[in-house]
Parts: structure tokens; sequence; C-alpha cells
């Protein structure tokens, strides 16, 4: 059998960066937890875990403290650090399901009353492959640190 050298792009990669946002909101962990909460289903993801968010302190460097929050979904993860002092966050959006990135700035500005957003959105995998390299048969074996595993597929 012929093996494919088709290829695409694995997804895509949003980080924003905002600036002038409203302190009441970055400086609330529930409003962070809400976020992280309702944007997997406003993208039409699916969450894998309950978002976790944290208070971060302060450093004395560039740092004055905020939240920071993370969830895990099935296309990869959302993050945000808030610096509510500084009126600034910094989101990351990474999904191996392509999204519309205009429509996920939109809900985050308004989500976090942003006056004004530094966007990148960088494409992923660019030679990503659209076939498994190889079939092993029932299992894959996967080596970890204190052994390895045998993963059996069912079906």
């Amino acid at each position: 059998m012929k093996s494919s050298n088709a290829t695409t792009n694995f997804g895509l990669h949003l980080t924003i960066d905002g600036y002038n946002g409203d302190a009441t909101k970055l400086n609330s962990m529930e409003h962070v937890f809400k976020v992280l909460d309702d944007l997997p289903s406003f993208l039409a993801m699916t969450k894998l875990i309950t978002p976790y968010v944290v208070a971060a302190p302060g450093n004395d460097k560039k740092d004055p403290g905020g939240y920071s929050g993370f969830v895990m979904i099935q296309e990869s993860h959302i993050s945000v650090h808030t610096f509510p002092k500084r009126r600034f966050v910094s989101i990351d959006v990474y999904s191996c399901k392509n999204f519309d990135t205009g429509k996920t700035k939109e809900y985050l500005t308004k989500a976090f009353g942003l006056g004004e957003c530094e966007t990148n959105i960088i494409v992923r995998g660019t030679r990503y492959p659209t076939e498994n390299a190889s079939r092993r048969g029932n299992g894959e074996k996967f080596t970890h640190p204190r052994g390895s595993l045998q993963l059996q597929r069912r079906g």
C-alpha cells in the first residue's frame, strides 16, 4: 500500500495581549472562570475539564499579580493571565480545529472590556500529515518514565 504525502495545517494559535481592560473584570476570579467556562461552547469546542483559575501573586519585577486560568479542551487549550493593576491581559486560544479568530477576539475584547488589542495568529503544524504514518495492530506502545504502557484499542 502506497502512503500519502498529503498534509494540512494542524490548527490555529491565537494570542491576544489586551490593554486598558476593565480592572474589575480583570480582578475577578469568578469572571475569569466564567470566560474560560463559556468560550469553548461559543467556539463549538468541547471542554475536557472544568476551568482552573488561581490567584497569581505579584513579584518584585514586572508582575503585579492577578489571576491565571486554563481550560483543557478536546481541541487543545485556552489560557488567560490577568494583570488588573496594569489593566492588561494575556490570552492564548490554541486549537487543532480551525476557528474564527475575529469572532474570538471580539468575544474576549467585550468580556474583558479591552480598549486595545495586539493579536497574533499562528498557523500550527503547516505540514501535518493527513494520514497516520503506520498501523501497529491492536495496540501501540508508549514509553513512560516509570516504564512502558501497552494500550489496547477497543472495537
